[in-house]
């Protein structure tokens, strides 16, 4: 299948996502009593869990947790190369960036027989966030993301994580690792997703946040080449949008 992909069909990304708020203690009584029923399950096998501790974990689950970071990479062909096109949309408004994403979508990528979405891990986690957020925010689903009711044949969505399973569901294979694995330059020689919410909360770093994005963007690039068995894309055929 991925020998007849069009690359320059599909948009590959990447999401960022803290936890709403900064901390355990100011969440509201109603949010925290609800986010308190869900902590129980995930430290349910852990003895005396940490309030704050736990609820740093918050930014993994829609209901309790925001996007700030939406990268994005086009493969585009340039002078018979194939060059990276990256793009970022972030912000402290979750709704305003949301917005802007769901516009490319709309414009450039509205057919789902024909344009196709791709992350690592996105089916398990990039792909349901993000629509669940856009939900939430009041905004239409673009076609590409509206899988109601769809066949999973129908649903224009790659990901290179299962694509790497091969049928095998027994263990979750890392970006990291797969870059490791196919020596391509890793995408986590700064920060890693666990650190996501201090920079963006206690830092309020989100530059620093967009770069890490686009790094995860431009390694799931380079691993479809791999699975293609085609080189890599160059550093300086690498471009911001």
């Amino acid at each position: 299948m991925l020998e007849d992909l069009i690359l320059e069909n599909v948009l590959f990304l990447d999401i960022e996502t803290v936890p709403q708020y900064a901390s355990y203690q100011k969440l509201p009584d109603g949010v925290r009593e609800l986010w308190n029923k869900k902590a129980r399950i995930i430290t349910r096998n852990e003895e005396n869990p940490d309030d704050e501790e736990t609820y740093q974990k918050a930014g993994i689950y829609a209901e309790f947790g925001k996007i700030v970071c939406i990268s994005v990479g086009a493969v585009v062909v340039k002078d018979g190369q194939l060059t990276a096109r990256l793009k970022s949309f972030f912000g402290h408004d979750e709704k305003a960036l949301l917005s802007d994403f769901a516009e490319l979508l709309n414009r450039r990528y509205n057919q789902p027989r024909q344009h196709r979405l791709c992350g690592h891990n996105g089916k398990e986690f990039d792909f349901p966030y993000l629509s669940r957020r856009m939900l939430i925010n009041g905004i239409k689903l673009p076609e590409l993301l509206n899988t109601a009711g769809k066949k999973p044949w129908e649903v224009s969505h790659l990901d290179t994580m299962e694509l790497w399973k091969f049928g095998d569901y027994k263990s979750f294979t890392s970006l990291p690792l797969l870059a490791e694995v196919f020596n391509i330059p890793t995408p986590k020689d700064d920060i890693d997703g666990s650190d996501v919410g201090a920079v963006y909360w206690e830092e309020q770093d989100l530059d620093r946040i967009a770069v890490y994005c686009q790094k995860d963007v431009l390694a799931v690039i380079q691993l479809v080449l791999r699975y293609r068995r085609q080189d890599l894309i160059s550093p300086e055929n690498v471009f911001e949008a």
